[in-house]
């Protein structure tokens, strides 16, 4: 099963710590509102990403899982 970033937008307040803790999966916008990459996490980003949604202050960075798409494997 895959993973994905997600943002919940009504909890973020554009603090970009996201963005300084998983730099390969989030970039942050002029207002350090994050980007997320759509690319399913794996390896050692997948760390990267646990990491971010654990120190979000406000809790708004979500990981979850994805079931892969059938047509690419």
């Amino acid at each position: 099963m895959e993973r994905r970033l997600r943002v919940d937008w009504i909890r973020c307040d554009g603090y970009g710590l996201c963005g300084d803790l998983a730099p390969g999966l989030v970039d942050l916008d002029e207002w350090r509102y994050p980007i997320i990459r759509p690319a399913p996490i794996r390896g050692a980003l997948l760390d990267d990403a646990r990491r971010a949604v654990d120190c979000c202050p406000m809790k708004a960075l979500i990981l979850e899982k994805v079931a892969a798409d059938p047509r690419h494997g």
